[in-house]
């Protein structure tokens, strides 16, 4: 992973998930909402750097600490299941934020199977309720 790139938009979150108020897992979301996986496919083979691009539909992109009827923004999980649902999305190595709204990103992945899984996140970086969740994926990296 691009490390630098990756602590600094966590700092960035970080530092705007604690200047907004929590509510953990209140914020509505619609029930036709919808998050998937453009690219890669499920069962792919790929080579790494992995290029991964989010979908979404019944709903927009904005980035966190904007709170905005239906937006939400990407939390990429990786080799990992679910988190809590009512609490904050942790920010790690295997819970990737993109809270400046990206809609895709390039991941460096050893060889190997992972899965991937993308979870909406409201403006606090918590779920929506209903969760808004992509089918789990699991891709084959080789060299």
């Amino acid at each position: 992973m691009h490390y630098r790139k990756l602590l600094s938009g966590l700092l960035a979150g970080a530092a705007v998930f604690c200047a907004a108020p929590i509510y953990a897992g209140d914020t509505p979301a619609p029930k036709n909402a919808e998050l998937y996986f453009i690219s890669p496919a499920d069962g792919a083979t790929v080579t790494s750097p992995v290029h991964v691009v989010f979908g979404l539909r019944n709903m927009g992109v904005a980035p966190a600490g904007v709170q905005h009827a239906n937006t939400g923004h990407h939390h990429l999980l990786i080799d990992t299941d679910l988190p809590p649902l009512d609490k904050p999305i942790p920010a790690d190595a295997r819970h990737v934020h993109f809270g400046g709204g990206q809609t895709e990103t390039t991941l460096e992945l050893a060889p190997g199977k992972h899965t991937l899984q993308l979870l909406l996140g409201d403006y606090t970086h918590t779920p929506f309720k209903p969760p808004v969740v992509s089918k789990k994926i699991t891709i084959t990296v080789v060299e």
